[in-house]
């Protein structure tokens, strides 16, 4: 998993292209990214992003670091966390942040829609059960409210905070007095946010950096 000390263009960085959807250039800016996080070292650890400033006072701190080492988010429908990684995993991470581009087709963009949903969902199932709390949507619903420089972090509160007691109220009102509520699978939480639009707003600003940039 050691960083790549290719040059652009190089095989590995066209395999990393077609995988990813970035283009050479914007590998080549990560890369650096990657080598200052780093400290031009071949790996990145957890105690690497517990470091950065910008991402201490995050209330979901935790989950954004797990976010990187979790091999459900490498593309290779892996399971399971590992203790590093290496530039090729965190560029497959960062591509799920990446927003899609004006040329995609309505199902292009529906795939990426659905994987940047998969991509938050994980993030809250920590334990791989394939269901995420109450509580757990409710972050979500406030995270990305968050992401609309219209709102005052407040009232993206209060709005996450009655999505939570609609979903809950609808789901256990259909239950039967002895049924266990067992949370909300993907699929659910796919309809929950049917009218969340996320594709473009969805980015990473800890790294000190737009991701909003590597739409080309």
């Amino acid at each position: 998993m050691g960083a790549l000390q290719s040059l652009p263009g190089k095989p590995e960085y066209v395999d990393l292209a077609e995988t990813t959807g970035f283009s050479f250039e914007q590998i080549g800016i990560l890369h650096n990214r990657f080598k200052q996080l780093s400290h031009n070292e071949e790996t990145l650890l957890r105690d690497h992003f517990n470091k950065i400033p910008d991402l201490a006072c995050n209330p979901i701190r935790l989950q954004i670091i797990e976010a990187f080492f979790d091999r459900r988010n490498f593309r290779q429908n892996g399971e399971g966390t590992v203790g590093e990684i290496g530039f090729k995993e965190f560029l497959m991470v960062m591509s799920h942040f990446k927003p899609p581009s004006l040329h995609m087709t309505q199902e292009q963009r529906e795939s990426i829609r659905r994987d940047k949903l998969r991509f938050l969902f994980n993030m809250h199932d920590a334990d791989n059960d394939g269901t995420i709390t109450l509580e757990e949507y409710r972050h979500v619903v406030e995270e990305l409210l968050s992401f609309s420089e219209a709102l005052e972090k407040d009232t993206a509160k209060s709005i996450a905070d009655a999505a939570m007691l609609e979903v809950a109220s609808i789901s256990m009102g259909h239950m039967e007095p002895d049924e266990f509520y067992e949370g909300i699978t993907f699929e659910h939480f796919l309809k929950l946010l049917n009218g969340f639009e996320i594709e473009s707003k969805m980015n990473i600003r800890f790294l000190n950096m737009d991701t909003t940039t590597l739409c080309k």
